[in-house]
């Protein structure tokens, strides 16, 4: 029996929110750093890539939803299902690559937190306060909290910048406007720097696994098992906006910077200010409180995500590592592994600011190809899990869908090869 338009539109209320967190995950460096650097060195000329990369990876970010509401499991069962060789590979490439990618989010938190307070607090002491400041957040409000305050964020996000991005379109030169990037020298766009706008655009396919645990997480927390309908449209929801948010950043960049002869500093510190000045300089001197508290929240939305998220991955690995096959097993949500995979996280992120060097960029730009590497390993795994004997027939992807999948995967997985080729030789 079909629900009523007011049964379904409660059902929804109720389920809202995991697509929302996964857009917050996403909209952080990705977003105000890289895409704002492509605007800036090749105005419109990445815009391509960037719709390319949105397209090409969206199968992969959906399949985590998908997944959860149709078997309720997440997708570490799903790689549980494929073989305990499937599981051991996410739980190393998770490993391998968590610290490097909270390092660099928890990096450009403290340098903007300093800059937004006027402190020079070094930056394992800002980045310690970043982190205890998530923890504490996350062990009182546990993912209630979590769901509430990433809402608000967004809407802040939101609101000014797409305000900064329609005052800067009068400025932005339309004959940038590629679908092809203009590599090269001459253009100031290297293949590496396009690998990191890819492999963090919009995100890394690692949080497809947070977004199937945070569908879990919101159904025990609204009482109800959310609808693989529902579940796909409330990620729909976020994906859109974080695809249109990287475009809004993507014409800031191009709209103030490209062609003025700057361009934006490795330094943490000097970019931060640059970043904060873009949207100043656009909107008016008045609206940089706004500004500063919009993109510091963007950042600090990012950092809590994150720091949930690797934990809540770990801790639900590691359990299926220990439980192996057996199915429908109840799996610990927030336990001590999560507290203990946190903490051990957090010291490690606070040992790499420690002996950071200095150079921001630098450091995003490496954790952003290692992202672009390991994607098509893990968009592998994402596709073998919902094509599985678990998943209801009725639920398992369309035919576009696969054609879609495997299209991703050939050009990820291909471009990954020739680079890495090209790292060798």
């Amino acid at each position: 029996m079909s629900q009523s338009p007011q049964r379904q539109i409660g059902s929804f209320r109720a389920a809202f929110g995991p697509g929302l967190l996964w857009a917050a995950a996403a909209i952080g460096v990705s977003h105000l750093v890289q895409s704002t650097r492509a605007g800036a060195d090749a105005g419109l000329g990445l815009a391509g890539v960037i719709l390319l990369a949105l397209i090409l990876k969206y199968p992969f970010f959906e399949y985590g939803p998908r997944y959860a509401a149709a078997t309720g499991l997440s997708l570490v069962e799903g790689y549980r299902h494929i073989g305990r060789w499937a599981l051991w590979l996410y739980f190393f490439i998770t490993v391998t690559t968590s610290i490097v990618i909270q390092s660099a989010i928890v990096l450009f938190t403290a340098f903007l937190l300093n800059y937004a307070f006027g402190l020079q607090w070094p930056l394992p002491i800002m980045g310690g306060v970043v982190l205890g400041g998530c923890a504490v957040t996350l062990w009182i409000g546990r993912f209630p909290w979590l769901d509430r305050a990433v809402k608000g964020i967004l809407v802040v996000l939101t609101l000014s910048t797409l305000a900064a991005a329609v005052v800067t379109l009068g400025r932005v030169d339309a004959g940038t406007l590629a679908l092809l990037p203009p590599i090269g020298v001459a253009d100031g766009i290297s293949f590496a720097f396009l690998l990191a706008v890819v492999g963090w655009m919009p995100s890394a396919i690692d949080i497809a696994v947070w977004s199937s645990l945070w569908t879990l997480a919101k159904n025990a927390t609204a009482g109800e098992r959310v609808s693989v309908p529902t579940a796909r449209l409330d990620f729909a929801i976020g994906y859109v906006g974080t695809g249109f948010l990287a475009f809004c950043f993507l014409v800031l960049g191009a709209g103030v910077m490209y062609g003025s002869g700057t361009s934006f500093s490795g330094a943490g510190t000097a970019f931060s200010t640059q970043l904060v000045d873009l949207y100043s300089s656009t909107l008016g001197a008045w609206t940089r409180p706004i500004v500063l508290v919009a993109v510091l929240t963007t950042m600090l939305s990012t950092s809590i995500t994150v720091v949930d998220g690797f934990p809540r991955a770990i801790e639900r690995t590691l359990h299926n590592l220990r439980r192996g096959h057996q199915d429908n097993d109840p799996t610990p949500s927030a336990g001590r592994g999560y507290w203990a995979s946190l903490t051990v996280l957090a010291g490690a992120t606070v040992a790499v600011l420690g002996l950071f060097v200095g150079n921001l960029t630098a450091m995003i730009d490496f954790a952003t190809i290692v992202s672009f590497l390991t994607a098509p390993v893990l968009g592998y795994l994402n596709l073998r899990a919902v094509r599985s004997a678990q998943v209801p027939p009725e639920h398992r992807p369309s035919a576009r869908m696969l054609v879609l999948s495997w299209v991703g995967l050939v050009l990820l997985g291909g471009t990954a090869v020739v680079y890495a080729v090209y790292l060798l030789t």
